[in-house]
């Protein structure tokens, strides 16, 4: 005996019946939270972490939320809370329920714990490692860096109270925060339910998982309102004498600060060697490049950036074919960055870039006219602020530098030192820079007349003298 089969040419595949849960949002940063596993008094959740923006970062971030309904954290799998209390367990709602529990092995009875990822020697241990995504210490890179490293996950057992036991009642935490160390700035919307997250089957077998309910909270990277930046940028160039250095209180001053400066004065104007030491140590190079030039000073001096890291945007050469740009890094923290990114956008500069000489540079084709440069193989390591050499010197930065090449073909038009030539966002590790007010001015304290113009107006001048000093023969 067999069997023939044929296809049915009226059969129609059935189309997959959906919860009616909301779709998943695009964000700059998404965070997912699914239930794995699901008892009466408490359930085990995967936090998930996927940057999905070009130009988003984050390093050493710390991830904080709000329970809503007396929840706490009693493991963690693949990061760790940076406060553990068991008294803050005993004397609160937890401790009053739970009379037996050994509260010593809870990791975290916070309302609002804070939460950061573990460091990669502790990412083969039994306990708390062995979790793809994980121990990474902190760092979530762009997908066009490394996708791989996109990602950051972490698992933790939450334990509830009553009235919320039986193993439907789950409410996630709310008012979701996230931070790095020179990061962009996140805002963070409510949790929301979305259809549950599909896996693949850890055994290999061809079988997909499927969780028990996943909460979607999306994050979007907001513009740093000012003097609450985490780097800055600074101008120079080849026609200039002084810098124009970074805003004053770019980043952000203390009140202590402001009583001995002035936060809301423009910042000085200083020689090129200034850029080179700490603000506390520019104040006599200040004073002195301010008497040789004849700048009038304040009774009261400008504060200094406060900013952890800094640009130098220095316009090299100009020529007929094309011009040049001299980037330097400077880093002025002890902690040293790395696989650091950096983004400029040029709005009328961009179709002409050649070339990134001591970088890997390249335009990023989803991002407007933006040239996105990091560090090449081995070297993409910015070393932190360091002591001077001999006791009494002032410490050195950490620095890296680059030229950029542009030609003028495909921009023919274009006014390098009339602005064209300086960018009009610069982005480090994902947080957008503070940019200075103005540019550098040539030498003399003016800039040059175009040379185009410069014919019409002795020819207007030279009428209006002689109409005004030969009267009109009529």
């Amino acid at each position: 005996m067999h069997v023939c089969c044929t296809k049915d040419p009226k059969y129609k595949q059935k189309k997959k019946t959906t919860l009616k849960f909301f779709p998943r949002q695009q964000a700059d940063l998404s965070i997912t939270y699914d239930i794995i596993d699901s008892y009466k008094g408490n359930y085990k959740a995967e936090v998930t972490l996927e940057n999905h923006h070009p130009l988003g970062r984050l390093d050493h971030w710390n991830l904080t939320f709000e329970w809503m309904r007396n929840e706490f954290i009693y493991d963690m799998r693949g990061a760790f809370t940076r406060r553990k209390d068991p008294s803050e367990c005993l004397y609160s709602a937890a401790g009053q329920y739970y009379q037996d529990f050994d509260f010593s092995k809870v990791i975290s009875c916070q309302k609002k714990p804070i939460i950061s990822d573990l460091p990669p020697t502790l990412k083969d241990d039994d306990k708390v490692g062995k979790l793809p995504y994980s121990c990474r210490n902190g760092t979530l890179l762009p997908k066009n860096m490394n996708p791989m490293k996109a990602k950051s996950v972490f698992q933790m057992n939450v334990f509830k109270l009553p009235p919320d036991l039986n193993r439907t009642a789950i409410n996630p935490p709310q008012n979701w925060k996230i931070e790095g160390f020179v990061n962009p700035h996140y805002k963070c919307g409510q949790p929301v339910r979305i259809d549950p997250t599909e896996t693949p089957d850890p055994s290999g077998v061809e079988a997909t998982v499927t969780a028990i309910a996943t909460y979607q909270v999306a994050c979007n990277i907001t513009k740093p309102k000012p003097k609450t930046a985490r780097c800055c940028v600074s101008f120079s160039a080849y026609y200039a004498d002084s810098v124009v250095p970074c805003n004053t209180c770019a980043c952000g001053c203390e009140d202590d600060d402001t009583r001995k400066c002035d936060e809301d004065a423009r910042a000085l104007p200083l020689p090129a060697e200034a850029l080179l030491v700490p603000f506390a140590n520019r104040t006599v190079k200040a004073r002195a490049w301010a008497k040789i030039k004849h700048f009038d000073l304040p009774r009261k001096l400008p504060c200094a950036d406060n900013c952890p890291v800094s640009l130098n945007w220095h316009l090299d050469s100009d020529y007929k074919t094309g011009w040049t740009v001299r980037v330097t890094l400077f880093n002025w923290v002890r902690r040293p960055f790395e696989d650091w990114f950096l983004a400029v956008r040029l709005k009328k500069a961009f179709i002409g870039f050649e070339n990134v000489y001591s970088f890997n540079g390249t335009r990023l084709p989803k991002v407007n006219r933006t040239i996105f440069m990091q560090g090449l193989p081995g070297l993409n390591y910015l070393v932190g602020l360091t002591n001077g050499s001999k006791p009494g010197e002032s410490p050195v930065p950490g620095k890296q530098q680059s030229v950029i090449s542009f030609l003028k073909k495909s921009t023919p038009r274009i006014r390098v030192a009339y602005g064209d030539g300086f960018p009009t966002k610069v982005i480090y590790n994902g947080a957008e820079c503070a940019l200075p007010r103005r540019l550098p001015k040539r030498s003399g304290g003016s800039r040059r007349t175009p040379t185009g113009l410069l014919p019409a107006g002795v020819a207007f001048l030279t009428f209006v003298v002689i109409s005004y000093y030969v009267p009109l023969q009529i």
